[in-house]
């Protein structure tokens, strides 16, 4: 029968998915919401004509 403890305690995360998670957490990516916001404030911005 599996231990499931002791298999946890085996384990170890690739690296390769580390370096992932750290990239895309300390990534700020405009998301479709951030371009609409600038949009709107540069469109405000901008002097009628």
């Amino acid at each position: 029968m599996i231990n499931f403890e002791e298999e946890l305690k085996k384990f170890h995360p690739s690296t390769e998915v580390e370096e992932i998670q750290d990239e895309i957490y300390n990534h700020s990516a405009t998301d479709i919401a951030g371009i609409f916001e600038q949009m709107f404030v540069k469109k405000e911005e901008e002097p009628e004509s």
